[in-house]
């Protein structure tokens, strides 16, 4: 073998092996991401498909610039919940979100929403102003306010990682995909990319059972509201 030909097969073998070690990082950071995605497997729905629960749990997110009203996904989310609870597949609906939040307070613009502006019956909405991530609303909903069967809604982008959360705290929980407007492809791929690197926080949050932030006595807001 010359030192030509030997020098192109030594290339050779540092390029497959740097291809190789490339594939085995891009699957090990790949996992979380998986986790999320198969997790929610079979449990995910359009809102004309939803199955039937007694809670619908609305994961809250930004308002609008008055601080007033819903941002556009925001209120994508909450229409959706209206028209489960409108069509009798869900009775109550927990509005879960950040009453501290930048934006403003989550909880009380979806309260006010819901009941005003979607007909809902303001004795079916109760409001968690604690949810301050995906993760505390799950483990809220559980630990708080004693929900064991849930629907959850959310943009489609989110959805698989919300229901795997909820499920692996004890949740028997259901995603709908809420409606989106404004969700154009540059929205879309950007949020794919979010959710992809957010799934290793949820993973390791949930592999740590991380408590919620904020600890809180026993609601009975949502039984209160099921015997309404």
């Amino acid at each position: 073998m010359t030192g030509r030909s030997g020098l192109a097969l030594r290339w050779r073998r540092h390029l497959v092996r740097g291809v190789a070690l490339g594939l085995g990082a891009l699957l090990l950071s790949s996992l979380p991401w998986l986790w999320t995605t198969m997790g929610a497997y079979g449990h995910v729905y359009d809102e004309a498909e939803a199955p039937t629960a007694d809670v619908v749990i609305v994961l809250g997110t930004a308002v609008a610039a008055d601080g007033r009203q819903p941002g556009d996904r925001l209120a994508g989310r909450l229409e959706t919940a209206a028209a489960l609870v409108h069509s009798e597949r869900a009775r109550v609906v927990l509005v879960s979100g950040d009453g501290g939040g930048t934006s403003g307070d989550e909880p009380a613009v979806m309260t006010s929403y819901l009941t005003e502006r979607l007909g809902v019956d303001p004795g079916r909405v109760v409001a968690d102003p604690f949810g301050l991530d995906t993760y505390d609303s799950c483990a809220r909903a559980r630990e708080v306010y004693g929900v064991e069967r849930a629907l959850i809604v959310t943009q489609s982008y989110h959805l698989s990682r919300a229901v795997t959360l909820c499920r692996h705290l004890g949740l028997d929980v259901d995603g709908v995909a809420a409606r989106c407007s404004g969700c154009g492809s540059a929205v879309l791929v950007g949020k794919a990319v979010r959710e992809y690197f957010a799934s290793g926080k949820a993973a390791w949050d949930a592999f740590r059972r991380r408590p919620p932030a904020v600890h809180s006595p026993a609601n009975p807001g949502i039984q209160d509201a099921l015997k309404g």
